[in-house]
């Protein structure tokens, strides 16, 4: 499984930093945990998913209505 730093996870989705801390606090992308204290670590779903909610986005959708469409994709 390919892992990226948040650098290299921000710039494969085409996002600032920021922009990934932020949906982090919106509830739109989730944490990865820390595993010995190291750093976290991304993977190619997490960039597919800020992809998705960037093209939310464009097409008018609110974060909040973002938030329930990814709740309904993981089926919950």
């Amino acid at each position: 499984r390919e892992t990226l730093s948040i650098g290299a996870f921000a710039k494969a989705a085409g996002v600032g930093v920021e922009t990934i801390r932020f949906y982090q606090l919106k509830g739109l992308l989730p944490q990865p945990d820390r595993p010995d204290g190291r750093i976290r670590r991304y993977g190619r779903s997490d960039v597919v998913r800020v992809k998705f909610v960037k093209s939310a986005q464009r097409l008018g959708f609110s974060l909040e209505e973002i938030v329930q469409l990814l709740k309904l994709d993981e089926g919950t």
